[in-house]
């Protein structure tokens, strides 16, 4: 699954820590999550949307 939460985050100047500590995950996650090592949970992707003020497929793609 491609991501845009990279992006995302650098448009807001956030380091992917502070991402982390605003979805309640570890940095780990993130970092895992943005290099496509691990797709999201449907809870946690929304989580991300909401965060971001975003439809889930604005972020997410099955590309």
């Amino acid at each position: 699954m491609n991501n845009r939460l990279k992006v995302l985050r650098a448009e807001r100047n956030w380091s992917q820590a502070d991402l982390a500590e605003r979805l309640e995950v570890s940095r780990q996650s993130v970092n895992a999550i943005e290099t496509g090592k691990y797709d999201p949970s449907l809870p946690l992707a929304f989580r991300i949307a909401a965060l971001f003020e975003l439809p889930i497929e604005a972020i997410f793609s099955a590309d």
